[in-house]
């Protein structure tokens, strides 16, 4: 049922991914497997897309198929996880970006695990990112990009933290498509995380948390 559900949302099948999916969430089944499964097969899409195979449009609606997924498992995944919220943290696809599978990825499975997410959505400028850090006062901020030019972006919005004052006591992670420890290192960043996963335990350390 797993590699079935992989290869019916990395072909972008609609009617029978959600179907699937409602099936495996009334026998009882693990979401996070679910949602562990899905992050599979965003990445065949993330490839396909990369090969050729797939273009913007693909893109597009592979994301609003997770969108749904998500929807679907997240009340189910809800009832085991506190509800009290750890901490705040924004996060954003960054200038000149529009991708934001990944982004959506990251926002739920942050929320899910007790953050309160401020999402700025795609191709989000300096000066909006300095905004909601300075209005929520969060702690964390995260840059999504999957593109080499959010290189340049990213590392003009920390400096833009950096020049509001905002950057001495908030912690920065980045993560996308073509990001590693590098572009980490040129964006002066605080560390990279490859997954959403990897978002998760970043934020909890970062605060202290299990």
């Amino acid at each position: 049922m797993a590699e079935d559900f992989v290869n019916l949302l990395a072909d972008l099948k609609e009617q029978e991914v959600l179907s699937l999916a409602q099936k495996r969430i009334d026998s009882g089944e693990d979401p996070i497997k679910i949602l562990d499964d899905s992050r599979a097969a965003m990445a065949i899409v993330g490839k396909r897309f990369a090969d050729g195979e797939y273009f913007l449009p693909e893109l597009v609606f592979s994301g609003e198929l997770l969108k749904q997924i998500s929807e679907m498992v997240k009340p189910h995944l809800k009832q085991a996880v506190e509800t009290k919220k750890l901490a705040k943290i924004v996060i954003g696809t960054v200038a000149g970006d529009i991708h934001d599978i990944g982004l959506n990825i990251v926002d739920f499975m942050l929320d899910v695990n007790g953050f309160d997410v401020t999402n700025l959505g795609v191709d989000v400028p300096v000066e909006k990112f300095v905004e909601a850090v300075k209005k929520t006062n969060a702690p964390i901020v995260g840059l999504s990009g999957f593109l080499t030019p959010a290189f340049d972006a990213m590392k003009e919005t920390v400096e833009a933290l950096d020049k509001a004052g905002l950057r001495k006591d908030l912690k920065v992670m980045i993560g996308g498509g073509q990001m590693d420890d590098e572009v980490k290192k040129y964006a002066k960043a605080d560390a990279y995380g490859k997954d959403a996963m990897a978002a998760v335990t970043l934020a909890k350390g970062w605060i202290g948390a299990k």
